[in-house]
């Protein structure tokens, strides 16, 4: 389990603590992105491993240097002679407090096989907000747009994959473009997405200026992670059309389709 945090150290030791709870986790691994806080100490003291960045990198790096530290992790496994296959990877957020002990039926369908990355759904997010903030309509209406699915919620964090599948989304993207650019590329590696309702609540964002400005920088994040993988195409394309002017095919090869999914669940 990757649990990014900055400045969370009033709830990093509850969330973690709740984490070791859940069925199947045997590492959290905390990574404290920049924070001016304790939350490292709390973190430790609530049995994390943690990793730090001297300075704040934002949502999508710590990730992925969670994730290495998880590899990392494997290798020592390895070395002391623990032979295991690579865990999956269960991201959550640093502020759920004690509701991540309800994250299990995130990785569940991951285990048996039925998804290679699972969404969480917010039932209370859902009844407050009813997902129609203008970030949120940027990223689902980006997803539809590159793949033909629309999530409910593009912008949760909580999420279980596969290490294929999160293999295949590499390198992630930068900040608060992190949670779309993971759906467009999971999904254009073919793999199956689900989403999930789980009875998780983090701190609500707010109305004043700070809250303003998180969300101008997610707007921001999450446009240019939809536009970087706009061009792709096009520039395949245009990588195509040099190589075979050289004497090379330049042909890509297929691809199946990404067969995604909903699980079914009580509105």
């Amino acid at each position: 389990m990757v649990i990014a945090a900055k400045n969370e150290d009033d709830r990093i030791g509850a969330t973690v603590e709740a984490a070791h709870t859940l069925p199947g986790v045997d590492l959290v691994v905390v990574v404290d992105d920049g924070s001016t806080d304790r939350t490292a100490d709390f973190a430790l003291r609530a049995g994390a491993r943690v990793l730090r960045h001297g300075r704040n990198r934002g949502k999508g790096a710590a990730m992925q240097t969670g994730a290495e530290g998880v590899r990392r992790a494997e290798v020592r496994e390895a070395d002391g002679g623990t032979t295991r296959v690579p865990r999956h990877l269960l991201f959550l957020d640093a502020d759920l407090g004690e509701t991540a002990k309800d994250a299990a039926p995130l990785v569940e369908p991951v285990l048996a096989g039925t998804a290679d990355m699972t969404i969480a759904l917010f039932p209370a997010t859902r009844l407050r907000l009813g997902g129609h903030g203008f970030v949120v309509r940027l990223a689902r209406e980006g997803v539809r747009r590159s793949t033909g699915w629309e999530p409910e919620q593009p912008l949760n964090g909580q999420r279980c994959l596969s290490r294929a599948a999160f293999e295949a989304a590499r390198p992630l993207a930068p900040g608060f473009g992190v949670e779309t650019g993971l759906t467009i590329d999971v999904l254009h590696g073919g793999f199956r997405v689900m989403e999930v309702e789980v009875p998780l609540e983090h701190r609500a964002t707010g109305t004043d200026l700070r809250a303003q400005l998180h969300r101008a920088h997610q707007f921001v994040d999450v446009a240019r992670a939809l536009t970087a993988r706009e061009l792709r195409p096009a520039l395949r394309r245009t990588w195509r059309g040099v190589t075979a002017g050289k004497g090379g095919g330049g042909r890509e090869q297929p691809r199946k389709t990404g067969h995604i999914t909903r699980k079914n669940r009580q509105e």
